[in-house]
């Protein structure tokens, strides 16, 4: 049987300590198969950021495994994970996390300058044509539309063609005619480059768009999603 390109299995994870420590993750266990979309929803608090963050290994679980693209994330120091994440996973952010002091090119080829690429500009300038910003290189993200910024953060994400693309809200802080075209952009550059996109929503017609929902409550994945995840369009449809 092919390995899921995702796999957790029991990961339970706590934040805080003392009185204030709160059981974030409760024995979450799921499988997302290569070139898979999954939307994961639920009420605020559920879990689901922090489940995108262990999945991207930036947080730290306290027990289970975390298996993505093969290796054992939770194993790895955090310099290689780091590094794995560098090689193999793309993170869009709802607040589009770019730095204010650096133009769109510049933040775009941030990853593969990191990773010591030597045509991190050219494959940077490409990405962003791709998203429509051929004409807005050179301004800076203040100069920028909250939805250009996000393009630079999409652009940026698949920049060192990953093989996994994550999203947290990656519509949530934009009006609902650029959220559409920015979920478009995402759900495009994972048919044409057969990504596995895992994303977080409050938008339950964003969350239809993929193959398969997830519904967290409580940091658990609710049984009825786990035990009859219904795909809503086949995958590579």
């Amino acid at each position: 049987m092919k390995e899921p390109m995702i796999a957790l299995d029991d990961v339970h994870l706590t934040l805080g300590s003392g009185a204030s420590t709160v059981h974030v993750l409760k024995g979450v266990s799921l499988a997302i198969e290569a070139g898979e979309s999954t939307g994961i929803v639920g009420p605020s608090g559920s879990g689901k950021s922090t489940l995108l963050m262990v999945l991207a290994g930036l947080e730290r679980i306290d027990s289970g495994t975390v298996s993505v693209a093969g290796a054992k994330l939770n194993a790895m120091s955090e310099d290689q994970a780091a590094a794995f994440r560098g090689r193999n996973i793309g993170i869009v952010f709802q607040s589009f996390h770019l730095i204010p002091n650096m133009t769109a090119l510049e933040n775009a080829a941030v990853p593969l300058e990191l990773a010591g690429h030597p045509d991190a500009f050219e494959i940077a300038a490409r990405e962003l044509k791709a998203v429509g910003l051929e004409h807005r290189m050179t301004h800076y993200p203040g100069e920028l539309s909250g939805g250009e910024q996000q393009r630079v953060a999409i652009a940026r994400a698949l920049a060192p063609s990953p093989k996994i693309l994550i999203a947290d809200e990656p519509t949530g802080n934009l009006d609902a005619a650029t959220g559409t075209k920015i979920a478009d952009l995402l759900f495009q550059a994972q048919r044409e480059q057969g990504l596995t996109l895992v994303l977080v929503t409050h938008d339950a017609a964003l969350a239809a768009r993929c193959n398969r929902e997830i519904h967290m409550r409580s940091g658990q994945i609710e049984p009825d999603a786990t035990e009859a995840a219904t795909r809503i369009v086949a995958v590579n449809s």
